[in-house]
Order: structure tokens, then C-alpha cells, then sequence
């Protein structure tokens, strides 16, 4: 008896070995670009979706999962873990010719992952700054980078055509690099196909005895709105132009994700691989993309600017088929993916983001009772609502505060300042948040116009996720608390970096988008 007992005891001491011993996941994120809430088909959306419905079902699907209104403030979030009032990067996104970055002092998540023993790779859009090549993704934690730099371009020349302020001079130039050496031999290759298969290569090169972090930043969905044909053919009962081409690009990200994860299989890393689904920002309604039912659009604090469609997939999650509703944001998944890799965050700022993984994959509670969706006392709205049915004196209100710096030393919150916080079931919005109509998708309903809006506003977005009854009136105790809570966030903002353009960025006629500094 006592020999079995023995026999047991080593069978139970090298069964936990095995566990303590398991190499840490590989790790896959896809970052797609301005892909609206009612963009994909588990949503209820026109536009078909297979690998992304299945992925999903097999996974967890992130149904109150947040990000930032724009694609610079998301991609710096999910890098740093940070609030973007807390890197001077809460003002727009980082054009072409402005000569900033994340700061240099922040350490990103690839980083830590370098640091742990990871292989880590990028591919697609950086979009994080570029004025220096200290700024660069090869010197800020990936061992390869390819992709481009800026914010946009064509999906086949992979040129960016920009204005340059002080030459009041527009200019197209080639932007995209491997490494850091300019990539010259790629036009006329669709940029999704291109960076999956880049991204393709890289799995299959890769050696098991390094687990991998593989960034893929598409740039689909983003506009302008270019796909293969073939992509586009399954929609000709689409009759809005817009909305028929986003509906093939789309088509093409989500063969593109499939082909992701086939690969992953057929590498044999699949059954230690984690994929991570997350969109940047609300959808653009003015290039096809669309946020129905929920209220507003990209550039906007509404929940169809700020509200993400996201969910992760592989064998390593122990409650696949999940639909989690627990709070979640963007820069979250900077403690959760190093927390998942046995690495440190020691050597970081301190974070804003929470270890998920527990939420994620058993369905605990959240640790996240609260969230800043944004404070940026300089915002204009650079999209505005069609038709210009905005109503004028709240914008004219909100212009009147840009320029203003909001005193650090105000007891109350200026509620002519463009901003948004969430706790719990609550958000408060104050200032102008931008387009604030339902748009619904071409040939749907009619658009419905706006309701009354005010300086400040509050909702129930778990009871209320369209923003339709505002109800700051029956709350004034929670308006006062969530003013404040506010105001805290405004007394530790870093000042908005957002410098006017280097006339030393330009590339001239025949050169590339770079480093000029």
C-alpha cells in the first residue's frame, strides 16, 4: 500500500512538473483598422464572416471590450499599457510630418517580450511615429518590422500622398519598409494579401524552441476602399458603392485571418498559439464602414467610436465558446499577454491596464471597474456628421475651449472639454463628442437624427448600449463623483504633444516616408 501510495505521489509531483515546465503560448495579434461593431457576421452583419464567426465561437468573444476612437491612441495604448493622457498623445493621431513619437522612455510590450525570450515580429501599420529611427518598431522591441510607417495609403503602390504645411505643398512618396530599409519591389501587390503573406513566412520559419510574438497591424479596413474583384463579386446585392467595396475588403481580412491561423496549424504551433481579434476604433461611416445599432462613429466618444469588436481563439483557453461581458479596454492586454508569458512589467510606467487573462479564459469577474475613454482639451471635429447636422452651439462651445489649457488647479472638471469616462454600468460624456447621430447601413432605415445634446451627459450603456436616454438629471450625486474622478485624471495628464510640421520631412519626388531627424 504504502509503495502505491509512493508510486502515486511521483505520478502527481511529474504531472505538476510538466504543468510548471509548459513553454509560455505563442501569441498572434491582429490589429484590423476602423472595422465597425456591425461589421462582422456574428453581429448581425450583411457582410459574411467565416473564419472570424468560427474563430470566435471556438474562443471568447469580447462583447464590452473598448478601445480609442483613433489609431494612433489605440496602437499606443495596447503598446504601453498606459491611458494616452499619460503620453502626451490624447490629441489626434501622429501625421505624416509631425516630429514626435511614443516616447522614448516608455517601454512597450514587445520589449518585455524580447526581454522574456520571445521572437517578436511586426507586420503591417506602425503608425507610432517615425521623425527618428529611435522610433522605428526595430528599435522599440521587434526583431523584424515590415509595413509602413504613416497612417494610411494605397493598398497596391503603397504610396502616402500628404500635405505638407510650411511648403504648402502636397506630396506622394512610397511608404513601406523591411527592417528599416525602404521595400521597393511590392507594387501593385494588395497590401492584406502582402502582409499575410509576410506574415505566413514567419510562422512557418519559425523554430518551436522560441515562443513567438507576431504583430499583424492590416491595413484593412481603412480607407481608400481598394480590394480584388473577386472580393467584391459575392456583394452585388449591395447597392451602395461604399459600403459593396468595404464589404469585399472585409471579405479579404477575414480570408486573411484564416489563413493565419491554417498556417499556425500546419507550423505545428497551433495547440500552444493564443490569437488575439481587435479593431482599432469604430467603424467610418463615410468609407462604408458602419456601428449599427450603437450611436456615433469613428473620431467620436460614442459607443460606435470607442466600443471594439475583439475576441481570442486557441486550445490554451480553458471555457472556449464564451461570450464575456466583462469590462475590458485596450490597454489591458499589455499585462494580460505578459502575465500569459511568465515576463515582468517591472521597468514600465506605472499601468492603466489590468491583468485580463483569468476573465478572459474562466469568465471571473473583471479587476476593471473603470475606465478613461479620453480627456483632449484641443479636439475639432475633423468628421464631421453628413449633411452637417451637428448641432452648432455645442460645437461652437467646444471650439471655443480649443487652445484653451484646462487649469490643473480647477476644483471641477470643465465640461466644455472634449471628454469620456466609463464606471461600471455608467458613462459620462462633457464637451462636444463628436458626430452623434445612428447611422444605419446603406438601404437600411433612415438615419435618425440626433437627440438634445448637452455639455454634459450621462447613460447607462449596460442597460442603454445606443445612447439613446440621457439621464444626468436623476443622477446628480453620481455626475458629481464622476466629475471629479475626472478631474483626477485631467491633474496627472502629461501636456498634449501634438507639434506642427517639419518641412524637413519631405521625401522630394522620388524618395520614401521616414526617419528625417
Amino acid at each position: 500500500m504504502a509503495a502505491r501510495k509512493l508510486e502515486t505521489l511521483c505520478f502527481l509531483l511529474a504531472a505538476a512538473a510538466c504543468v510548471l515546465a509548459k513553454p509560455p503560448p505563442n501569441i498572434v495579434f491582429v490589429l484590423a483598422d476602423d472595422f465597425g461593431w456591425n461589421d462582422v457576421g456574428y453581429h448581425g452583419s450583411e457582410i459574411r464572416t467565416p473564419n472570424l464567426d468560427l474563430l470566435s465561437a471556438r474562443g471568447v468573444r469580447l462583447e464590452n471590450y473598448y478601445v480609442q476612437p483613433l489609431c494612433t491612441p489605440s496602437r499606443n495604448q495596447l503598446m504601453t499599457g498606459r491611458y494616452q493622457i499619460h503620453t502626451g498623445l490624447q490629441h489626434e493621431i501622429i501625421w505624416p510630418c509631425q516630429p514626435y513619437c511614443v516616447p522614448l522612455d516608455e517601454k512597450l510590450l514587445p520589449q518585455i517580450l524580447m526581454e522574456a525570450g520571445y521572437r517578436t515580429h511586426a507586420v503591417g501599420k506602425w503608425h507610432l511615429g517615425m521623425y527618428q529611427r529611435a522610433c522605428l518598431p526595430t528599435h522599440r522591441g521587434f526583431h523584424t518590422f515590415f509595413g509602413y510607417l504613416t497612417g494610411s495609403e494605397d493598398y497596391y503602390s503603397h504610396q502616402r500622398c500628404s500635405f505638407i504645411t510650411p511648403l504648402n505643398l502636397s506630396r506622394c512618396a512610397l511608404d513601406l519598409r523591411d527592417g528599416e530599409e525602404v521595400a521597393v519591389n511590392f507594387t501593385g501587390q494588395y497590401s492584406t494579401e502582402l502582409f499575410t503573406q509576410r506574415a505566413t513566412q514567419i510562422i512557418t520559419g519559425h523554430t518551436p524552441d522560441e515562443p513567438l510574438f507576431l504583430y499583424v497591424a492590416l491595413q484593412a479596413v481603412h480607407a481608400p476602399l481598394q480590394v480584388p474583384k473577386r472580393f467584391i463579386e459575392p456583394y452585388s446585392f449591395i447597392q451602395n458603392e461604399h459600403r459593396r467595396k468595404y464589404a469585399g475588403m472585409v471579405a479579404a481580412m477575414d480570408e486573411a485571418v484564416g489563413n493565419l491561423t491554417l498556417a499556425l496549424k500546419d507550423a505545428g504551433l497551433w495547440d500552444n498559439s493564443l490569437l488575439i481579434f481587435s479593431t482599432d476604433n469604430g467603424g467610418q461611416t463615410l468609407s462604408g464602414g458602419n456601428n449599427w445599432p450603437l450611436r456615433g462613429r469613428k473620431w467620436t466618444l460614442w459607443e460606435g467610436g470607442v466600443r471594439g469588436v475583439a475576441f481570442v481563439s486557441g486550445p490554451i483557453i480553458e471555457q472556449p465558446g464564451a461570450v464575456n461581458q466583462e469590462l475590458m479596454h485596450i490597454s489591458d492586454w499589455l499585462p494580460t499577454i505578459v502575465g500569459l508569458a511568465g515576463a515582468s512589467t517591472n521597468g514600465t510606467k506605472p499601468l492603466d491596464g489590468f491583468d485580463m487573462w483569468d476573465t478572459i479564459s474562466r469568465g471571473t469577474a473583471s479587476p476593471r471597474v473603470e475606465l478613461l475613454h479620453n480627456i483632449d482639451p484641443l479636439f475639432m471635429d475633423m468628421s464631421p456628421c453628413p449633411g452637417g447636422d451637428a448641432p452648432e452651439e455645442l460645437v461652437q462651445e467646444s471650439l471655443r475651449s480649443v487652445g484653451r489649457q484646462v487649469d490643473l488647479r480647477a476644483s471641477e472638471f470643465n465640461t466644455s472639454v472634449h471628454a469620456a469616462l466609463r464606471f461600471r454600468n455608467w458613462k459620462l460624456l462633457t464637451g462636444y463628442p463628436g458626430c452623434p447621430l445612428w447611422i444605419p447601413p446603406p438601404g437600411g432605415s433612415r438615419m435618425n437624427s440626433s437627440a438634445a445634446l448637452k455639455p454634459l451627459m450621462l447613460f447607462d450603456v449596460q442597460n442603454d448600449p445606443e445612447e439613446r436616454e440621457e439621464i444626468s438629471h436623476q443622477h446628480p450625486e453620481l455626475v458629481s463623483f464622476l466629475l471629479k474622478r475626472l478631474q483626477f485624471y485631467q491633474s496627472q495628464a502629461k501636456p498634449v504633444q501634438f507639434p506642427p510640421d517639419d518641412p524637413r520631412c519631405d521625401p522630394g519626388p522620388s524618395g520614401a516616408w521616414g526617419p528625417w531627424q
